[in-house]
């Protein structure tokens, strides 16, 4: 492959600046560790020659080293935002004009789905084809929604929302639905089906997740790049979250926007061509997609094994091995997500997340792949690894204050020495190191408010200097509180992973439901309790240490009334009425989210119920979806004479009883079956038993 574009136009050879970026970040992350340990050597008092302050040191710099990492990302996004570009990103030449003549190419706009809101699936693709429709190249583009939904109910109105879908739109050759009867391999698996079935049918593939929204105009520069670019193999959008009521993810959706960009800036400024897949709302090459980037099963059992989880990270490096780039568009618009509502909601996902990142460790030493990839790997890990050392230093920092309290000092030890040695304590160095570190984790946070409040347009959109001020403050109280919450919950997460415990794959909630008293009591009652005991005991033993603890404390032992109250809809809705927390997603709403809302508000997709029925009762009863339902299966089924009995012992006990008596399997059982689900349809018609049609919601004769 030749580094020259599409019309011959040579590539400005980004990888030798990438290596001179590279090594400076690493230098200055290194150069900035080595000063704050040797701060660190000056304050503890033994001057780290006990094993337990040996140990502390060693936490302690490997993690001052992983927020001084993410420091320099933030400080380098600044920078590229102050110069108002970067030369090497991929949208760099967009304004050439031979950029906006170059032709398209077939692409596939794949969503898979599994249990989902039917309605806010549907809701959002019918947004993204409208939005292609207003661009004119429509025609290029064709919509796959693959389904492992096992919920019977969710598979029968998938089925009847695409068909709604394609009648309003009169459009058969371009939305296309299949649902896999085995889920083989999940998510991963399901994009293979695709490859397999349809791949070769297409040059392009851009993969949503069920909450994705992109713009038509996004996903036409996206392909552009593409077919500009021939040596790239993915182009990753960097999606702004947005669409969520309660104060938890109206936080997350202030901090995504005014920050996320920043650091965005910062990871293309040193990754460039070797960059990150985050698995959704990104284009990708299908040819060697299909040819690299297949992924085997983990050998061995248990959590570190068997299905990669992450595998977007590991897809990006396979493809990075092959010789294909993979870039970051960090400054396209127009790409959207939904963040969870809730606070237990996020930790849940953090669940399976940090498992799969996890898993990489076992990739660190596979064939071929690019030492930025392996230290991604390394980065990825370190998001949730990072919890456990975190509480390790801390506890360790306890026991060394607890040691050093009670133990009586050595003044003259065993080695020779003319003098002895004095324990000297320096508060002002001490205050010195935790100001550092302050500045390390708070400044970006400053230099992200600055970003915006130097752009009038952008700082209008936030709600101005007063609510971008007011949204900064509270918002990094909220998050200091909440840090100790996920510290806890993510070191369980990685010990369980460690330990070989694997992790659920539980649909991600997409509903402000909010979190009961009960449930935060359940799952935050350990974490107050510990709190509660470690405060207890530092005050009793080491009072003046308590004050260096207080922030831990504090965000343990407010996690149950800080884990209901931000899952409210009612606050989040007051805040945003009090100009707090808002987006430019809500002060100048795009397109496609106002339709979203239109049709999710209106009796679009889900909502045109033909009668009392849902899901499963629907296939049964609706001349139309059982016709519909009986199309898509697959025709010539030959059952054991042993499974035909219990099918039709099965349709026999749901007529007289009704669809509530029969179970998820049992309704799946009959789905599949044509000559069940046909038999069902016309004998629920054709009784005249009152009791059949009270079961079934049909009108009686009386």
């Amino acid at each position: 492959m030749g580094a020259r574009f599409a019309d011959g136009q040579p590539l400005q050879s980004w990888a030798g600046p990438a290596t001179r970026r590279r090594a400076t970040l690493f230098a200055l992350t290194a150069v900035q560790s080595y000063i704050a340990c040797h701060f660190l050597l000056k304050i503890l008092p033994d001057r780290g020659e006990s094993g337990i302050e040996i140990a502390v040191t060693i936490l302690f710099a490997i993690l001052f080293g992983w927020i001084s990492l993410g420091f320099w990302t933030a400080v380098a996004g600044f920078w590229v935002g102050l110069r108002g570009s970067d030369r090497f990103k991929i949208t760099y030449l967009e304004d050439d004009p031979r950029h906006r003549g170059v032709p398209l190419a077939r692409t596939a706009v794949v969503m898979p789905v599994c249990n989902e809101d039917t309605t806010r699936v549907f809701a959002g693709l019918r947004a993204i084809y409208r939005s292609l429709q207003a661009t004119g190249e429509a025609g290029y583009f064709d919509f796959f929604i693959l389904s492992d939904s096992s919920d019977p109910d969710v598979w029968v109105e998938e089925e009847r929302a695409w068909a709604q879908w394609c009648r309003d739109e009169g459009d058969h050759e371009h939305i296309h639905y299949r649902r896999r009867r085995t889920n083989i391999k999940r998510k991963t698996g399901n994009i293979a089906d695709f490859c397999r079935r349809w791949g070769s049918d297409y040059r392009y593939m851009i993969v949503l997740d069920a909450d994705s929204v992109m713009s038509g105009n996004s996903m036409v520069r996206l392909v552009r790049l593409m077919e500009r670019r021939r040596q790239v193999g993915i182009i990753q959008t960097a999606p702004l979250t947005v669409g969520r009521d309660s104060l938890y993810a109206r936080i997350q959706q202030f901090s995504n926007q005014v920050y996320g960009p920043l650091f965005a800036a910062g990871l293309n400024f040193w990754q460039m061509g070797d960059g990150y897949y985050w698995g959704h709302n990104a284009i990708i090459r299908l040819a060697p997609f299909i040819e690299h980037c297949a992924l085997e099963r983990l050998p061995g059992k248990g959590a570190m094994g068997g299905e990669i989880l992450s595998h977007d990270f590991v897809e990006a490096a396979f493809m990075r091995r092959a010789g294909w780039e993979v870039w970051l568009a960090y400054d396209m618009d127009g790409s959207y997500e939904e963040t969870p509502p809730t606070l237990l909601d996020e930790l849940k996902r953090d669940r399976r997340w940090s498992q799969g990142n996890l898993q990489h460790l076992r990739l660190l030493h596979t064939w071929g792949l690019r030492l930025i990839h392996r230290v991604m790997f390394l980065y990825g890990v370190m998001a949730y690894g990072s919890s456990l050392l975190w509480l390790a230093l801390l506890a360790l920092s306890t026991v060394a204050v607890f040691v050093s309290v009670n133990q009586p000092p050595v003044y003259f030890p065993d080695t020779p020495s003319l003098f002895p040695v004095w324990r000297v304590w320096r508060p002002e160095w001490a205050l010195s190191l935790l100001g550092s570190t302050a500045v390390l984790l708070f400044l970006p946070k400053i230099l992200g408010i600055l970003a915006v409040a130097f752009d009038r347009r952008r700082r209008a959109l936030f709600g101005g200097i007063r609510g971008l001020s007011l949204s900064l403050i509270l918002e990094t109280l909220f998050s200091a509180l909440l840090a100790p919450v996920r510290m806890l919950f993510h070191s369980k997460y990685v010990a369980l992973t460690l330990f070989g415990h694997q992790a659920g794959w539980g649909t991600q909630s997409r509903a402000d439901t909010g979190t009961r008293w009960s449930e935060a009591l359940y799952h935050h009652g350990p974490g107050t309790l510990l709190a509660v005991l470690w405060a207890g005991v530092v005050l009793w033993y080491v009072p003046q240490y308590l004050l260096w603890l207080s922030p831990i404390i504090a965000g343990l032992t407010l996690a149950i009334p800080l884990s209901v109250y931000s899952s409210r809809v009612g606050l989040g809705r007051a805040a945003r009425r009090a100009g707090l927390f808002l987006i430019p997603a809500e002060t100048a709403p795009p397109a496609e989210w106002s339709w979203v809302a239109d049709i999710v508000g209106t009796e679009g997709v889900q909502g045109r119920q033909e009668g009392p029925w849902h899901g499963f009762a629907l296939a049964v009863v609706d001349p139309r979806v059982n016709a519909l339902h009986l199309a898509m299966l697959p025709s010539g089924i030959s059952r054991p004479p042993r499974t035909a009995r219990r099918l039709e012992s099965l349709r026999h006990r749901a007529l007289l009883q009704g669809p509530d008596i029969l179970s998820p399997h049992e309704k799946r059982s009959l789905l599949y079956d044509p000559e069940s689900i046909a038999w069902l349809h016309s004998r629920v018609w054709e009784s005249q038993d009152d009791q059949v049609a009270q079961y079934w919601d049909l009108p009686t004769a009386a």
